[in-house]
């Protein structure tokens, strides 16, 4: 007995001893004397550690908690991480009173880098100059870093992926646009302060909010409680976008109470960027609130409002390039003594959020959110068609309209009147002249809609030209609920369930009358077959026709989209020693519908007016990894996944404007893809190399143009084209490595080597209101195919800026806080975007439906053959300087892009306006240079951007 209650006596203290062996400690700001919280603090070389709490205490407390001499390390993104030795004995509290961090500035600076040298493609929304959104977040992987920085201003597009194909989150919520599946930025632009917190997974690594897609998962953290309290105000110069910015931001932190706030006040200005004429008028707003209901609960309220207007550029052909320069902009013209541009971009699209947390257990969270998006975006433009209602002889007519306004229009240049085989005099004589005037002039002559108009008006008339704006008016709700869950020390659990609901308003609207009173709401383009009665096919709305439409009025077409999603998502992950690996599903279902409030006299009755048929998409996916660690510096990732994806709703109607027509052969699209990366981590060296593979199937894209092709019985038409079944295959190589070769010096390289291109021949069928059902005498509802049907585009390469990208680049920051780095960059293999028209049967056919007598294969060949941009360097430089004055922290950024001023030719595309051999190949001869040749954007010469700040 008494050897029972010894041995009981002595496992009590053993126990009572081993409970009370821990490390405490308080962790505070170096300036502010401020506790800090949701620091990491680790026992070197084990996995003990712990969160600091709001008052910026830990407790690392563990029955095999490592005895004698450790190292404690200490850190949090943004502040200088701490290593201190510490001894820790058996059955003692190691009691660290004050761990004092201070902040790394180098970070600071490099995040404010990021997100200025970001804006530029923030706020392009030309379709063609999407980058991939998760770039953004630039990690500490050398290749993203470059992509982030340097390759961007190229619209280069890491392994060819789409825009679309990252997925873009706030605060756990989905933000990529339903109409087209991109993230719209300038929702949240001028917002840089209140979006470092960013996290960032990669291609379809595991990702604990949603299966995510090709590009990634990028989520913007925007809670009160994250941020750093302290505030910012910053003035940035420019010469690219916007020529100023002024931002201010405070975030108060976590109070005693509970409660955190943070408010931020942005405006980006200019009368123009790079290119003339691009105004640049934005303001945006942020605020959030937080209230810590207890250790378990927290609730999150934010908003964003970015009411943003922009100045709209052109592509450019290569004629109107020599004649004008890179940076011309035929959009804008003078009136009384200022630049006002036809074509301006305007966005206000507020959101707000609330946001639960919940901690249900020590292992397990909850976070519940909903948000409610509405607002509106316009595009406007110059209408031409304006008319006025006549009757002879009892019939209907309509007057008017007029030529195309637009300063770039091809009867204005000097290849329009050098078009025959053999030009006279005469013709040399207005190519000279046209010249000559559009050297000195090519601005849109606001002067001449506004006489124009006043003319029509006292003949009794009405507007010839108004200034249209096609408007997108969207109501969007958002409701997910995700959760986490720690089953064991090694396996972790992820689901979430998502639902989104969107109506969105489709109109345009007369915006500006140019001095007339009324427009007269009919299409003065409508057939002039005489089997049709022209008053009723003109009609925009045969519910009210020949309506006068005044200022404000809409007009042309109006409908509404009403799109359904729910998704869910569940993943497993697994974390050992050698090996961590993943498994992941997702299952969903789309649903869209047209509701069309015009009833267009092209398509009268149910075909435009009322509801189309609902489409419905279902939607499922599998995914999986692992990363075997060889030895702690190497490490060996393997990726992969089958997916698929609804098409978006632009490409899902044929034409929304007009009818409830569904896209002939719209289907899901499946994705399958794979990835296998070395890792190499060193305190000198590090970096990655990645193989890359992806395939896609059944694809879908729709264009909107005017064509002089022959179509059966129809000569020329304004036609949809839509392709369906497209296959693409996404191959290649990237690799990052950047060497610390002394405390101060950093050199750094990256490459990117791909091969984007379509592996089949789609389907393709075309729609327009100029082909005539001879049984009805209206335009078909069925689409118009070409020979075959098909575009024999396998082989061709997907367009979106270069395939391969290389740079080298070195970086230098001093102990004193000022620091630069320069990059080299080469950009080879950047192709134009190949017409489909021109690939499909039509190219060879003559009016008769047979081979054009004279067709020529090689030529033909060399007709098709689809462009190769040139290759191009760019040099940029960047640096910076902060100090400390004080409590406040002041500084600066600076960097110049494309220091040697280098032309480049970002993208392009091939015009579909001469689609068969004989015109294109006379095009192509014409001794003035082609009238139609292919249009490009190009990219920037010498930029500038300068940001100064104080924190305090």
């Amino acid at each position: 007995m008494k050897k029972f209650f010894a041995s009981l006596f002595l496992v009590l203290i053993c126990g009572f001893a081993t409970a009370q062996t821990q490390v405490t400690g308080v962790v505070v700001d170096t300036d502010s004397s401020e506790p800090i919280n949701e620091v990491r603090v680790l026992i070197k070389g084990t996995t003990l550690g712990d969160l600091t709490d709001a008052s910026g205490s830990f407790a690392i407390s563990d029955p095999e908690l490592p005895l004698g001499e450790q190292v404690l390390v200490v850190s949090k993104t943004g502040y200088i991480t701490q290593q201190l030795p510490i001894t820790i004995q058996s059955g003692q509290t190691v009691n660290i009173d004050r761990i004092l961090m201070e902040i790394d500035l180098t970070e600071v600076e490099a995040q404010i880098g990021i997100i200025s040298l970001s804006d530029n493609q923030l706020d392009d929304e030309s379709s063609s100059a999407y980058n991939i959104s998760g770039l953004l977040q630039a990690s500490n992987d050398v290749f993203l870093n470059a992509a982030a920085f340097d390759f961007s201003a190229t619209f280069f597009r890491p392994r060819g992926y789409d825009n679309a194909n990252g997925k873009v989150l706030i605060n756990g919520i989905e933000m990529n646009k339903q109409f087209n599946g991109r993230p719209q930025w300038s929702n949240w632009g001028g917002l840089n302060d209140a979006q470092r917190n960013r996290e960032f997974t990669m291609g379809i690594k595991a990702n604990e909010y949603q299966f995510g897609d090709l590009a990634g998962v990028n989520n913007i953290v925007m809670r009160a409680s994250q941020y750093r309290q302290g505030g910012r105000v910053s003035y940035a110069m420019a010469n690219r976008s916007y020529a100023g910015r002024v931002m201010g931001s405070y975030n108060s932190g976590v109070n005693q109470n509970g409660w955190a706030y943070s408010i931020l006040l942005s405006r980006r200005f200019g009368d123009e960027g790079y290119i003339h004429g691009t105004l640049y008028d934005a303001n945006s707003f942020f605020a959030s609130v937080e209230k810590k209901i207890n250790d378990n609960h927290s609730l999150n309220f934010s908003a964003l409002y970015t009411p943003n207007r922009r100045g709209r550029s052109a592509p450019l052909t290569q004629e109107i390039r020599d004649l004008k320069g890179i940076r011309y902009n035929p959009n804008w013209g003078d009136l009384n003594g200022e630049r006002r541009n036809s074509r301006e971009r305007e966005i206000e699209e507020p959101v707000i959020m609330l946001n639960h947390y919940w901690n249900i257990g020590e292992n397990t969270t909850l976070n519940t959110n909903v948000a409610y998006q509405f607002g509106k975006i316009g595009n406007t433009r110059i209408d031409n068609g304006g008319t006025r209602l006549v009757e002879f002889n009892g019939q209907e007519a309509y007057l008017g309209g007029a030529r195309n306004p637009n300063a770039d229009y091809y009867q204005n240049l000097p290849s329009f009147f050098l078009q025959d085989a053999s030009p006279t005099a005469q013709d040399f004589q207005n190519a000279f002249l046209a010249r000559q005037s559009f050297v000195n002039g090519g601005q849109l002559d606001w002067v001449a809609l506004y006489r124009a108009n006043e003319i029509s008006v006292a003949n009794g008339g009405n507007a010839i030209y108004v200034l249209q704006e096609d408007r997108t008016d969207d109501t969007q709700f958002t409701a997910n609920t995700i959760l986490s869950t720690q089953l064991t020390e090694n396996i972790t659990l992820n689901g979430s369930l998502n639902y989104r609901n969107l109506k969105s308003e489709n109109f345009a609207e007369v915006k500006d009358l140019l001095g007339a009173n009324g427009y007269l709401d009919v299409d003065f383009f409508a057939g002039d077959d005489s089997n049709t009665d022209i008053g009723l096919r003109a009609q925009s709305d045969l519910r009210n026709p020949n309506r006068l439409a005044g200022l404000g009025d809409r007009y042309k077409y109006n409908y509404e989209i009403n799109a359904d999603v729910i998704t869910g998502f569940a993943q497993a992950q697994f974390k050992y020693n050698k090996v961590d690996f993943f498994v992941g599903a997702n299952i969903g279902s789309t649903s869209y519908q047209r509701t069309g409030l015009f009833e267009n006299g092209n398509y009268p009755g149910a075909s435009s007016f009322g509801d189309s048929e609902k489409v419905n998409f279902s939607t499922y996916g599998i995914k999986g990894g692992m990363t075997y660690k060889v030895t702690g510096r190497h490490l060996i990732d393997l990726n992969g996944a089958y997916f698929t994806n609804a098409p978006s709703i632009r490409n899902t109607f044929a034409n929304a404007r007009q009818n409830n027509i569904v896209s002939a052969g719209i289907e899901e699209v499946k994705i399958q893809t794979a990835d296998l990366s070395y890792i190499y981590r060193s305190p000198i060296v590090k970096g990655r190399i990645t193989g890359f593979y992806t395939q896609v199937q059944d694809g879908s894209d729709i264009g909107f143009f005017f064509t002089e092709n022959q179509f059966g019985a129809t000569s020329s038409a304004f036609t949809q084209e839509v392709t369906t079944g497209i296959d693409q295959r996404h191959l290649g190589v990237e690799m990052g490595v950047e060497a610390q070769l002394t405390p101060t010096i950093k050199v750094k390289a990256a490459a990117s080597v791909g091969q984007y291109i379509f592996t089949n021949n789609p389907n393709v069928s075309y729609y327009s209101d100029d082909f005539i059902d001879p049984n009805t005498g209206l335009p078909s509802l069925e689409p118009f195919t070409i020979g075959d049907g098909t575009a024999k585009l396998k082989n061709y390469h997907v367009a979106g800026g270069p395939e391969r990208a290389y740079q080298i680049g070195f970086e230098y920051r001093d102990p004193d806080f000022w620091w630069v780095g320069l990059t080299t960059n080469y950009f080879s293999n950047a192709y134009v975007d190949a017409s489909t028209l021109r690939r499909t049967d039509a190219f060879t056919q003559d009016v008769d439906g047979l081979t054009f007598n004279d067709y020529d294969p090689e030529v033909a060949r060399g007709l098709l053959q689809q462009e190769q941009l040139d290759d191009y360097f760019l040099v940029n430089v960047v640096g910076g300087k902060s100090w400390k004055i004080g409590d406040y922290f002041v500084g600066f950024f600076a960097t110049i892009n494309n220091v040697l001023d280098q032309q480049y030719v970002t993208g392009g595309f091939e015009q579909s306006r001469l689609a068969n051999y004989r015109d294109v190949l006379d095009d192509q001869n014409n001794t003035g240079g082609p009238v139609f040749g292919n249009r490009y954007f190009f990219g920037n010469g010498t930029t500038y951007y300068v940001n100064l700040y104080l924190r305090f």
